[in-house]
């Protein structure tokens, strides 16, 4: 039962820390206890695989199951990457590199929390004190009298011909009286007391075996259960060829459908569902595949068309999984949960009662989505503006509908990629999505698969790809291809894979390792990843994948080995090529993009594959740090000339740069937290920072090749990636990795950020700043060049081959505290136009300085942005301009559109209101009155019922 509740953990806690597991032996004095006992565990740890050969730093995680099965963390855990001192182990001695380590409690029912319940049995493992590695778990049975079954194994299945004679074999910790029973019907009954059960049991039928020991003294009783199964001779037949693994519909005939399992050393397999009362029935044994005797294969028949049923797969060996090829699975674990608060998944399938684990849905003749956009061009890998989002903390509703309703304001933006976190789906219904279980299925927290193509479809009528990201490298222990073959101490049906498992490493190939280790050298794992690619992209029409930890895509290394897992490896590069090879089997400009963050020359491998084709594997180029020493005013480490793709070796423009991304802490936040301050201007005053931002952007969005948005980076988003769900923040140190990292996080539209007028002002900057980007053949180029590295960056952008008159951009940017003359070394003399509103300046001399601001920025070219704001602007949308700025004389002259029961806000820079005034009409020009303004910066915004508008305004 731990491991299930203890990967529910990990799915909450530990997507992104590799935990290393080390087998411990461990003594326990008395052996038998009850629970107002005191006992006293000890450990044989291995200190250098833990790393505390000489902290002697180790710590105890427990937890508890009650009599009604009911499981409780130990009070005094702490959390699982910070442990509780009072857990904490004594150290006792070390030999051979082997340390002893003790832990006494007064009474077991005191230390696990004094439960209302009596413990049945308790649990514990030992960790690091920031849960880095880990041991295996130990469980332990409460109470003084105690049955082992010894042989079979409990809760196995033994598949064995007629007539065949098991041992059953078992001790008692006092003696017992022993009763063996067969379906419920008693086959042998022992004839005295006993502290050991030995009785040859002669298998003629199938049976669910209990081994009941009763306490002679007290009559307290144990009952150990194991089931016999007569082997059944498995018909052999070639696989019907409209079938492949999975489930398979026959277009033919609604009346049928055709299932197949990949199931090695298996030696027969049964299919239980809705249609056949979950019963095993010869009528359900799957037949072998005479090509390959590993693929097991049934039809089922006489179904009704369109009619929802659920099933599952019963191996010979007793375990029960849904398809891996699912496209919905229902789980009893977290389906209770997913309608409580809105109606997320309207008419979502009951799970049928009785079962557990996760079952399949079948449904025949299901209508197909209707898709609008069935051709949709991708946008050039070297032109995309990726935006990458969480569900669940993007909107307050949280729903594929609440992003449906954003898609204006992403189009408005001016991007023209969303890349989605993992939606396949993974365990429980609150996460980031990295602990998958089922690949091939969509998961439900977001809302049904329609919607889900209706969010593709919508994206797709706007100009806007649908990249997701995808986490191949591993699987949760709810996997059917991992619980199929797995190591099952406990008879939970949860386990570690076993050694025969075809798809998973026993132990992580790599130094990363989360969850269950793909082998991706296996035929078998390579089938699956193949067969998920061509899923979401032929029934979902996706753009792409982001490529989750492809580090952990060999076989050539440790689980603890990082200086291996991180350098040049030659089968992982093989591997992901391949895997490469059939994605753009499936759709020849599929975007692939690998989060690798490794050595130039592996990255270069996939960034130049097969770039003659215009193919190409793009990669995650994380320029975080340099990004942020500029916003927040340090020149030491500001460098961010890495962000040019010619630097990391690639041929062509395949770095995916980003200063934000999921994983990394907030720009913004930083600024505001660590910022620097001097007299007269200060980093950490949120205007100040807002404005920053802009010249973030600047320098970021304007270099050639694909960039990456974080969600709300264009409002200047200022919650901590350690926030936790009640506003603490927990932040990250050197030794301990920060608590909530994964926690749920405030929405920008619940926090009304994007009607903030100087946050507005950022977001259309950077929409202003993707428009001339986008628009402007000019930065369609791989010449240029970035300066960077002591708060005054320049970019030079070249594009002599365009027909476009807009040939040369220029792009300063002031990171300092204080005004800089800038010498821009303009290309040549003549005329220049800032881009950001096309005003023209006459250049005599190229180094002539340019006076930029502090947190300031310019973009020059050598002709006008062929688009602006308001040649571009559509005629439903609101718009509002200064036709003089500064402003001067007390009056303000503007132009707006669309602005039918609109009215005007003037703010100061700290967001503070200033005054209002009701517009005089729908459309056109007006003066406003703004006497008694102070000499400064103020934002106007224009609200309507037709949007929002946000113009800044110089006041003399």
């Amino acid at each position: 039962m731990m491991k299930y509740f203890y990967a529910l953990f990990l799915a909450v806690m530990l997507p992104f820390f590799a935990v290393a597991q080390q087998v411990i032996t461990y003594s326990v004095s008395p052996v038998s206890f009850d629970e107002s006992e005191a006992i006293t565990v000890t450990f044989n740890v291995n200190e250098t695989a833990f790393g505390t050969a000489s902290s002697h730093a180790l710590y105890l995680w427990a937890w508890s199951i009650d009599s009604a099965t009911v499981l409780q963390d130990c009070p005094t855990n702490g959390t699982w990457t910070a442990s509780n001192p009072v857990n904490k182990l004594t150290y006792v001695s070390s030999s051979g590199g082997i340390g002893t380590y003790t832990y006494t409690m007064n009474t077991v029912k005191s230390f696990y929390g004094n439960r209302s319940n009596p413990l049945s049995k308790i649990g514990m493992l030992v960790k690091t004190i920031n849960g880095s590695v880990q041991s295996q778990d130990i469980l332990m049975n409460v109470g003084k009298f105690q049955f082992n079954l010894t042989n079979p194994v409990e809760a196995s299945t033994n598949v064995v011909t007629s007539g065949t004679v098991i041992n059953i074999t078992g001790t008692s910790t006092l003696p017992s009286n022993f009763v063996v029973k067969a379906n419920g019907t008693p086959v042998y009954t022992s004839s005295a007391a006993s502290t050991t059960l030995n009785y040859p049991y002669s298998v003629t039928q199938d049976a669910a075996m209990e081994v009941v020991a009763t306490n002679a003294a007290d009559g307290t009783v144990v009952t150990k259960s194991f089931t016999v199964a007569l082997s059944i001779p498995v018909q052999s037949a070639a696989i019907p060829s409209y079938m492949k693994q999975g489930i398979s519909y026959d277009s033919a005939d609604p009346t049928k459908v055709g299932l197949a399992i990949y199931a090695p050393s298996k030696a027969y397999v049964h299919v239980i569902g809705s249609f056949n009362n979950w019963a095993v029935s010869a009528n359900y044994l799957m037949k072998r595949d005479t090509t390959n005797p590993d693929l097991y294969w049934l039809e089922i028949t006489g179904l009704t068309p369109q009619q929802i049923y659920t099933f599952q797969y019963r191996t010979a060996d007793g375990i029960k999984v849904a398809d891996p090829y699912s496209t919905l699975v229902l789980s009893p674990y977290d389906d209770p949960y997913i309608n409580q608060n809105a109606n997320v998944y309207p008419n979502l399938p009951a799970y049928p009662t009785g079962q557990n684990f996760e079952v399949s849905v079948i449904q025949t003749a299901k209508p197909a989505y209707n898709w609008n956009v069935t051709n949709f061009a991708k946008p050039a890998k070297e032109n995309l503006i990726v935006y990458e989002l969480l569900v669940r903390d993007f909107t307050t509703q949280k729903t594929w509908q609440s992003l449906i309703d954003k898609i204006s304001y992403l189009k408005s933006l001016k991007i023209n990629a969303v890349e989605l976190m993992p939606v396949m789906e993974f365990d429980g219904n609150n996460s980031w999505g990295y602990n998958t279980g089922f690949h091939y299925a969509l998961d439900k927290a977001y809302g049904t698969p329609e919607k889900f193509k209706e969010f593709i479809d919508v994206c797709h009528q706007n100009g806007i790809a649908v990249i997701l990201d995808i986490a191949l490298n591993h699987a949760t222990g709810r996997s059917p291809i991992e619980r199929m073959w797995m190591v099952d101490p406990n008879g939970d049906g949860f386990g570690d894979p076993a050694a025969n498992n075809p798809y998973f490493n026993q132990i992580a190939k790599h130094s990363y390792s989360v969850f269950n280790d793909f082998n991706h050298s296996s035929a078998a794992t390579k089938y699956y990843v193949n067969r998920v690619l061509e899923q979401w992209i032929k029934e979902y029409k996706v753009d792409g994948f982001r490529w989750d930890l492809t580090k952990g895509f060999t076989q050539a290394c440790a689980a603890g080995d990082d200086a291996c897992t991180n350098q040049y490896q030659q089968d992982r590069v093989n591997i992901l090529k391949g895997y490469a090879d059939y994605q753009w089997s499936y759709d020849p400009s599929s975007y692939i993009i690998f989060e690798h963050l490794g050595t130039d020359s592996e990255e270069a491998q996939w960034a130049n594959y097969k770039i003659g084709e215009g193919k190409g594997v793009m990669m995650w180029d994380k320029q975080t740090n340099p990004y942020n020493q500029n916003t927040m005013g340090y020149d030491t480490g500001s460098n961010f000339n890495r962000v040019k793709y010619s630097a990391h070796g690639f041929s062509e423009r395949r770095a995916v740069s980003y200063g934000e991304s999921h994983d990394e802490e907030r720009l913004m936040y930083k600024n505001l937290t660590s910022g620097v301050s001097v007299a007269g201007y200060n980093v950490k005053d949120l205007a100040t920072s807002l404005e920053r931002q802009k010249a973030y952007a600047a320098v970021f969005l304007t270099v050639p090749g694909p960039k990456m948005i974080w969600q709300f980076a264009e409002l200047g988003f200022d919650k901590s990636i350690y926030t936790c769900e009640n506003g603490t923040v927990n932040t990250e140190t050197d030794s301990t990795p920060g608590d909530c990292k994964l926690d749920p996080k405030p929405s920008a539209f619940g926090l009304n950020y994007d009607t903030n007028a100087a946050r507005k002002s950022l977001y259309d900057t950077w929409a202003k700043i993707l428009e001339i980007r986008l628009s402007s053949d000019v930065f369609n180029t791989k010449t240029f060049t970035v300066e960077s590295g002591n708060l005054m960056p320049r970019l030079f952008i070249f594009n002599n081959t365009t027909s476009s008159a807009l040939k040369n951009v220029v792009v300063l940017a002031n990171f300092t505290s204080s005004t800089q003359n800038i010498v821009p070394d303009f290309p040549y003399t003549g005329s220049w136009y800032n881009l950001m509103d096309n005003t023209q300046s006459n250049v005599t001399s190229t180094t002539t300085p340019i006076t930029i601001e502090p947190g300031g920025f310019r973009i020059f070219g050598n002709s006008k942005a062929l688009a602006t704001n308001e040649a571009n602007q559509s005629k439903n949308a609101v718009s509002l301009v200064l036709t003089q700025n500064p402003v001067s004389n007390g009056t303000a002259s503007i132009r707006y559109t669309n602005a039918k029961n609109g009215s005007l806000a003037i703010y100061d820079f700290s967001g503070t209101l200033i005054k209002t005034v009701q517009v005089s009409k729908d459309n056109g020009d007006e003066n406003i009155s703004v006497n008694g303004l102070k000499t400064g910066m103020y934002f106007i915004q224009l609200k309507s019922e037709k949007g929002i508008a946000v113009a800044k305004m110089i006041v003399k």
